[in-house]
């Protein structure tokens, strides 16, 4: 689809719109599986958090095996089927989740095996949804459109997440798993009615037989993404940061959940307050990024989410006197909530700004490859990340796993504080549209 020589507004981009609705759906469905699926493992299935590490690392595995190829693959086909195929997939199994769950025969291997497939259909609709929204806006509109897309996707946050609280509570959690198979159900249908370009629309993909071999393709993308002046530390410093946020991800349910004692509203609650921080977040962002520079704001951002995960921490600390049990359960849930508030303004200001600066460098032809290899490693780092978090909650307690968390992810922040990103601001590098169309 060609685009209009004027940018315009993101809302006479029809199909975007469509998308976007699309999208919104689909995440808050998501939201609602990330407090269930805790909730399946850690209570209605008795596990502990080195469970809950496995699981984690399921859901991410097949970044770090697949995800080098994954980008080549959805070259090779049009962005949209890769998409649709992957929303209609999850829907499936999400189905079978609840249905293992309700008849009693789900076990934590059962989920493991289960998240492991769920994550395969991700890395492929992940690796077609950031190559797709270029096909849909102008690049001088992707900062804008990602703030639209974090915008809609922290509102699903906010409400999916205290919606899944109670659906845990009143339903069980296989049940609210279900809701979220209706979400990707309804994502797939609507990508289905979008247009796109055909499959093989880059030189490599014409000629297949002729073209460049695989190993030297997923070469080709390395030595972009690791070689190029400002993406190059953001890739290493994200890489860092998301084996601290995947400690976080597997140690904050152990401290909701059994730690501190609380159940599935509490958890679904304490989320939503990192979606109404982001909601905050997002809607700054892209005049923070305007006035500031999009380096200086994300390594802010980053600095932001380490505090907030310290006060996680000191909470840990301090739970036989905020526990139930001693009568602090109002402090103890502000508290908590305060910190996830933090942590969702800091990443509602970075995303758009980060997720722009991705694709406005990025040359079309390149941008499904260097996705996947820029989320393969990011998804190995969870690989690694959850399974550490749930030993370390298991043997030292949650509190030491989330000092090892903040550790991580100030030391992502400070990789990209001593380099040349810290400065850059993305209206000086930007690819323009006649210039990616030549390459």
């Amino acid at each position: 689809m060609s685009a209009p020589r004027s940018p315009g507004r993101l809302r006479r981009h029809g199909p975007f719109v469509r998308f976007w609705a699309a999208s919104t759906v689909s995440d808050f469905g998501t939201y609602v599986t990330s407090v269930a699926l805790a909730v399946l493992v850690l209570v209605t299935l008795d596990g502990n958090a080195q469970d809950q590490g496995w699981v984690s690392a399921a859901r991410w595995a097949p970044y770090l095996i697949f995800g080098l190829v994954a980008g080549i693959w959805v070259d090779r086909f049009s962005r949209r089927s890769a998409l649709m195929v992957a929303d209609l997939g999850r829907a499936v199994l999400l189905g079978v989740l609840c249905l293992g769950g309700v008849s009693g025969w789900l076990s934590v291997p059962a989920v493991v095996a289960l998240v492991f497939g769920f994550g395969v259909l991700s890395l492929v609709g992940d690796a077609a949804y950031q190559s797709f929204i270029p096909q849909l806006v102008p690049r001088k509109l992707l900062v804008r459109a990602n703030v639209r897309l974090e915008q809609s996707g922290t509102v699903a946050q906010t409400i999916g997440a205290a919606v899944a609280g109670g659906l845990v509570a009143v339903l069980t959690a296989p049940w609210a798993l279900l809701l979220d198979a209706g979400s990707f159900l309804f994502s797939g249908i609507v990508v289905a009615t979008l247009p796109g370009r055909p499959a093989g629309n880059d030189s490599v993909s014409k000629d297949r037989g002729k073209g460049p071999s695989l190993r030297s393709r997923v070469a080709e993308s390395v030595r972009w993404l690791y070689g190029h002046h400002y993406l190059g530390p953001l890739a290493w410093s994200t890489h860092v940061w998301f084996i601290g946020s995947a400690i976080v991800g597997t140690a904050l349910p152990v401290l909701i959940l059994q730690a501190a004692g609380l159940g599935p509203l509490d958890l679904g609650v304490v989320l939503s307050c990192a979606g109404v921080g982001a909601v905050v977040g997002t809607s700054v962002s892209a005049r923070c990024g305007e006035r500031w520079g999009t380096g200086r704001v994300v390594v802010l951002a980053r600095g932001l989410e380490a505090l907030s995960v310290v006060a996680l921490a000191l909470i840990a600390s301090l739970l036989p006197q905020l526990s139930p049990a001693s009568g602090g359960r109002v402090a103890l849930l502000v508290c908590l909530g305060a910190a996830q508030l933090l942590w969702g303004v800091a990443m509602g200001a970075e995303s758009p700004l980060e997720m722009g600066f991705w694709q406005g460098l990025t040359p079309d032809a390149m941008i499904a490859r260097m996705t996947s290899v820029r989320r393969s490693a990011n998804r190995g780092m969870i690989v690694l990340g959850a399974p550490v978090g749930g030993f370390i909650a298991t043997v030292a307690g949650v509190g030491a796993a989330l000092w090892v968390a903040a550790g991580f992810i100030a030391a992502g922040m400070m990789l990209l504080a001593v380099s040349p990103f810290r400065t850059v601001r993305i209206e000086e590098v930007l690819l323009d549209d006649d210039d990616v169309a030549g390459r």
